[in-house]
């Protein structure tokens, strides 16, 4: 692929590169990442989880994701 396909994203604060046309779901899937122990935000928005094949990846998006994490 040449770099016309390709789109930065940030992630957690790193830069990473993805194909164009890129879901939140492969991402979640590329990080092997549990969709039930995290939260995902994009773009500062919180995102249903129900929606992740829908959402594609766009030039500049910024995600985070929140992993629970249990304690007392």
């Amino acid at each position: 692929m040449n770099k016309k396909n390709k789109i930065k994203i940030v992630v957690n604060g790193k830069l990473l590169t993805v194909n164009l046309k890129f879901s939140l779901k492969n991402l979640i899937k590329k990080l092997k990442t549990p969709t039930n122990k995290v939260a995902i935000e994009l773009n500062e928005e919180i995102v249903d989880k129900k929606k992740l094949n829908k959402i594609f990846l766009n030039e500049n998006d910024k995600i985070e994701i929140v992993h629970f994490i249990g304690g007392g």
